[in-house]
């Protein structure tokens, strides 16, 4: 399967992906994040989270990584792997030539 059968990415996946790109994370703070990023447009339940959490893990874009707590308690937490990490390369990609076109045409429009 070529990088480009996979997108379009939903949005929400696409913020999943962003928020691990950089470390990995576990649920919660995957949450905060993609409300954040999308400054309070995407907000998350649990269970499109975990829903999506498990579509990636599934088409093998994140992985699991279970790690200690301070309070001893395990903690899954989650990251991107090499084809999550091209896949969301892709579809950046993939935005900016959508965003470019459009600006390139506004631009021409209002000439």
């Amino acid at each position: 399967m070529t990088l480009a059968e996979y997108l379009p990415l939903r949005e929400a996946t696409f913020f999943i992906m962003v928020c691990l790109a950089d470390d990995p994370k576990h649920g919660y703070a995957i949450l905060k994040e993609v409300e954040t990023l999308s400054d309070g447009r995407i907000v998350l339940s649990t269970g499109t989270l975990y829903g999506a959490i498990k579509r990636l893990l599934a088409q093998g874009w994140i992985e699991r990584m279970d790690t200690d707590d301070t309070d001893g308690r395990d903690k899954k937490s989650y990251c991107l792997t090499d084809l999550g990490r091209r896949v969301l390369q892709a579809e950046s990609n993939r935005l900016a030539h959508i965003a470019t076109l459009g600006q390139r045409v506004l631009s021409r429009s209002q000439s």
